[in-house]
């Protein structure tokens, strides 16, 4: 009888030591704020999705991680719900592939950031790479995704352009001419075509300047509908 309580004794004073206790976890509150306003993780919604938020790293055109605390991708729940739907049926075509999403809902005070680390170009140039704060962008609004093509180990499919390519290269409406003079190839067209294939059979709709960048709704309709991620 002594040995079994001096073994519970054992036990209770183990659990309640510092090595043993389990660390609070720290709630990001950027992600708070974004699930308070009804945004939801995709990975919660399709766990098949793989993530890698490009402004939660180095590798941007900012140079610098500008996204801190936040490591998942919210959606507000329609559009998280069309990507689970786009994610469907590029699977059923290619059970090898994933859709790997490196953006989603966007706080205007990063829009901000993003914005003002272009300063070398004009007013009417910046817009079609980075949407003005003053207008918004649909990403601040939880309605827009960046993403590309992934096998199931995560290596993406070469689209003839790194994510965050500002120029011509990037233009889906400039593929044709580009392929003509030999600077895209058959298949990295092809991996686009892929890509927004099964995007707009799931109700998104691609940009111009921007093979990676899609809309579930109009930036019209996403401030008459959601409120604005500050």
């Amino acid at each position: 009888m002594k040995k079994k309580l001096f073994l519970l004794t054992l036990i209770l004073s183990l659990s309640t030591s510092p090595i043993f206790t389990t660390k609070p976890t720290l709630v990001c509150e950027y992600e708070q704020r974004m699930r308070e306003q009804g945004l939801v993780n995709i990975q919660e919604i399709n766990p098949s999705i793989l993530v890698e938020l490009k402004y939660s790293t180095t590798d941007n055109f900012v140079g610098k991680d500008v996204y801190g605390c936040i490591s998942q991708c919210f959606l507000q729940r329609k559009p998280a719900e069309m990507l689970s739907k786009a994610s469907d049926i590029l699977q059923r075509k290619h059970p090898n592939y994933r859709l790997l999403v490196y953006d989603g809902g966007r706080p205007l005070s990063i829009q901000k950031i993003l914005w003002n680390s272009l300063p070398q170009y004009s007013t009417r140039e910046r817009v079609k790479y980075v949407a003005s704060p003053a207008e918004g962008s649909i990403h601040n609004y939880g309605s827009a995704v960046d993403l590309t093509i992934a096998t199931t180990d995560g290596t993406p499919l070469d689209m003839g352009t790194k994510y965050d390519y500002f120029g011509e290269l990037a233009y889906p409406k400039k593929e044709s001419y580009f392929l003509k003079i030999n600077k895209l190839s058959q298949k990295q067209i092809t991996n686009r075509q892929l890509l927004r294939s099964v995007m707009r059979s799931a109700g998104y709709m691609p940009i111009d300047y921007e093979w990676w960048h899609f809309n579930a709704i109009s930036r019209q309709k996403a401030k008459a509908t959601y409120h604005i991620i500050p």
